[in-house]
């Protein structure tokens, strides 16, 4: 299959640092990012090249920027401009397919991005787009306790995946536009504290996180107790744990905030060295049913998890006094690249195991 996005963004910039397999080029991360590129993956456009508002493409945007960033490489620059303004107009409207009255948090992935085009050129149309992104999360339907829906549709649920999806880039605005406006950290705050207050394994060994929740305990799946779904999903999980360690990273040091999320970093962190498959290294797609007929070890999660462990020892947000957790990410990453890239004859790689979502809350969990 085409490389995922997923893959590229958790090479882009850690997993670049460790020691490759001989006879691979000397970079994952070049050799995903020119890849993708060669592909045009991530370019905004869809399959039939119309625009497409698409949380898939910032996400490579992401992962290509910090790639640039480390490599000096102008294509990639190029190629994040480029697909920036396949959805992007000349007087900063957002391409059609994206609808503000959807409320759905997933294209805001693309709003940092337009933050760091209107950063890097002053081009007053990224602007005019990424507004229209915060003027979303100003209106956007929130749970009793101030919870963001995922989307409108999906009356009162939080899902770790829309932390991801919005709140990188409600961290970028603010620090870029509203640095001392401690009401927007601490709502940026509550979000990851409400998510993780309400997800929380409190049963079972893992103690980790459950894909979503129904506030208003009417979905079929919600529990009793918290209205939470009933398996921790790998992705979801995944998502959740770079958006800590990426918006940790924004956050000023000022921010009381900050150590709220520190402190949720620090006790996922451990868990999720721990709840690795003891052989493989990497990590189940439904973690609490490790070994049953029907599972898998899935690679998008497992590269979350080892871009955001791995950034979180190396900016010192995670203690690793006996190195365990590098230790673990290491195996983890070795297994990734000897069993899940593909070498293709034309030069690309690919990439295997990534599941498959459907459009329905907790997807493949539900299979189970």
């Amino acid at each position: 299959m085409p490389l995922p996005t997923h893959f590229f963004v958790a090479l882009a910039f850690s997993l670049s640092l460790l020691t490759h397999v001989a006879a691979r080029p000397a970079s994952y991360a070049v050799w995903a990012a020119d890849s993708a590129i060669k592909r045009k993956q991530g370019n905004g456009l869809d399959g039939s090249g119309k625009g497409s508002v698409s949380y898939e493409h910032g996400e490579l945007q992401w992962g290509l920027r910090l790639l640039y960033e480390r490599t000096g490489n102008q294509s990639y620059y190029t190629y994040i401009q480029a697909g920036a303004d396949n959805i992007v107009s000349s007087a900063g409207t957002l391409h059609d397919n994206y609808k503000l009255s959807d409320y759905s948090l997933d294209p805001v992935r693309t709003g940092p991005t337009l933050l760091y085009l209107y950063d890097k050129t002053g081009a007053t149309k990224y602007k005019t787009a990424f507004e229209t992104f915060k003027s979303q999360l100003n209106s956007h339907p929130r749970t009793a306790q101030g919870q963001y829906w995922h989307k409108l549709r999906y009356f009162n649920q939080g899902w770790l995946d829309g932390i991801y999806m919005g709140d990188v880039f409600y961290a970028q605005y603010v620090k870029t536009f509203q640095s001392s406006n401690a009401t927007a950290w601490s709502d940026i705050t509550s979000q990851f504290n409400l998510m993780y207050q309400n997800t929380l394994q409190t049963s079972g060994n893992l103690g980790l996180l459950y894909h979503g929740y129904d506030y208003s305990h009417t979905a079929p799946w919600a529990s009793s107790d918290r209205g939470h779904s009933p398996e921790v999903w790998d992705r979801a999980l995944g998502w959740y744990m770079k958006a800590l360690v990426d918006v940790v990273e924004i956050m000023p040091t000022s921010v009381a905030g900050r150590t709220t999320l520190l402190n949720i970093l620090q006790a996922l962190a451990p868990k999720i060295r721990d709840a690795a498959d003891p052989t493989a290294g990497v990590w189940w797609l439904v973690m609490t049913q490790p070994g049953r007929s029907g599972n898998y070890f899935e690679s998008s999660g497992s590269a979350m998890f080892v871009y955001s462990l791995l950034k979180a020892v190396r900016l010192g947000y995670i203690k690793d006094t006996d190195g365990s957790i590098v230790k673990a990410m290491k195996k983890a990453y070795q297994y990734m690249t000897a069993n899940w890239v593909v070498a293709n004859s034309d030069g690309t790689m690919s990439w295997k195991n990534t599941v498959e979502v459907r459009v329905f809350l907790v997807t493949t969990e539900l299979a189970f």
